[in-house]
């Protein structure tokens, strides 16, 4: 999300409202007018949301700030505190920093959060500049009552960063057809033991089945995650852990909560061999060949094909390297899925160990549709928007 910081006094109150949006999950991309400076300082802001943070249109050594990149890439754009000036802007049309910009170029939901003493609030132009932004389809926050910098109480004081929260959470997610949804979400690798110290795995990171159970969670679902074994923490609410290691603990974790998921997205790698006869001592390292003899994991997706509930969605990734589309179809229809999420070896940026990825949705009578490389944050906004729309 952007978040837009004006030269009000309630701007000392941005701190905590990033720590409070980071802690809900949202990516916060900060964009300050000259006169926020100061109030809050851009390196405080910058520390919390884990960006740099943008004033100029154009920055540094000739930097531009791509305000129409910015305004795309936002989910929500938040202006808050927004003061009387940037309001009266604001409903005018006017650009001439980088955060009117990113407001004009904006197709997102815009919401505001006014912030200003009681006789610049009570103003008749102010009134007015609200309803016609609101007109707009701008949405307002507060202001709340209380007491003022000016010494005074009453109108005009920023709602609580934990309140503008809330009311963005409320709004956002109730508009998902995911909320109040329970789903089984897999990620990561799995490893097929040779030895006590050796393996049969793949190159996952996890990272994407991980974007899909936050943004699930986001948009208000209830989310079962069962990951292979990963580097990647995870502390947000909606969301229970579970950890296996090989295909046959993901399998009996998964079916033990399939039942009584409503969408399953089955986005683990996980392997198609193991060792039939695992060594229970380590291998010694000898000078003639070695063979290890493997037989077939369990397809827990085709599980999931044949076992599903009623009205259960189920969703597969598939990795290809050659006719990719014809083989992903051919799955679809093989294990019985609603959708299949086809990404290729061939594209630079996507599949494995990657913090992008280029896919194709593949749906039931439906034709593909293709994306371009986006962040795996992004992709998985882009699955989960198509599969509401199939819902």
């Amino acid at each position: 999300m952007l978040l837009g910081i004006t030269g009000s006094i309630a701007a000392y109150k941005t701190a905590h409202l990033v720590r409070e949006l980071k802690a809900s999950g949202a990516e916060v991309q900060v964009i300050m007018t000259p006169a926020a400076h100061d109030f809050v300082t851009p390196l405080t802001l910058a520390t919390l949301s884990g960006r740099p943070v943008l004033t100029e249109l154009v920055s540094g050594c000739g930097t531009w700030n791509d305000h129409v990149h910015l305004a795309r890439w936002a989910d929500v754009l938040l202006i808050a505190p927004l003061s009387a000036n940037t309001l009266a802007k604001m409903v005018h049309g006017e650009c001439d920093n980088l955060l009117l910009a990113c407001h004009l170029s904006a197709t997102c939901p815009v919401y505001v959060a006014p912030a200003m003493d009681l006789e610049m609030f009570r103003d008749p132009s102010t009134r007015s500049n609200l309803e016609r932004l609101r007109d707009h389809g701008v949405h307002t926050i507060g202001p709340d009552s209380g007491e003022l910098a000016s010494g005074l109480s009453g109108e005009g004081r920023m709602t609580e960063p934990t309140d503008i929260v809330e009311r963005l959470r409320s709004d956002l997610v109730g508009r998902s057809k995911l909320k109040g949804k329970r789903m089984l979400i897999t990620a990561g690798p799995t490893q097929e033991a040779i030895d006590p110290v050796r393996y049969i795995g793949n190159r996952s990171s996890g990272k994407m089945g991980f974007a899909l159970a936050e943004e699930a969670a986001m948009r208000g679902a209830t989310v079962e995650l069962v990951t292979g074994p990963v580097s990647i923490a995870l502390d947000r609410p909606g969301i229970v852990r579970t950890d296996v290691t090989s295909a046959a603990e993901m399998a009996k974790a998964c079916k033990s909560r399939s039942t009584d998921c409503h969408i399953v997205i089955m986005s683990a790698a996980v392997a198609d061999y193991r060792p039939a006869s695992p060594s229970t001592a380590k291998i010694k390292k000898k000078d003639s060949p070695l063979s290890i003899a493997l037989e077939p994991t369990e397809d827990i997706l085709a599980w999931m094909g044949r076992n599903r509930s009623e009205g259960q969605f189920l969703v597969g990734f598939a990795l290809e390297s050659d006719d990719g589309l014809a083989h992903a179809k051919g799955k679809m229809e093989r294990k019985n899925v609603d959708m299949i999420v086809l990404n290729s070896l061939k594209d630079e940026g996507a599949g494995f160990g990657h913090d992008t990825n280029k896919v194709t949705l593949i749906g039931k009578d439906k034709d593909p549709v293709a994306f371009p490389l986006l962040s795996k944050s992004e992709t998985a906004r882009v699955i989960l928007d198509h599969l509401e729309s199939a819902i």
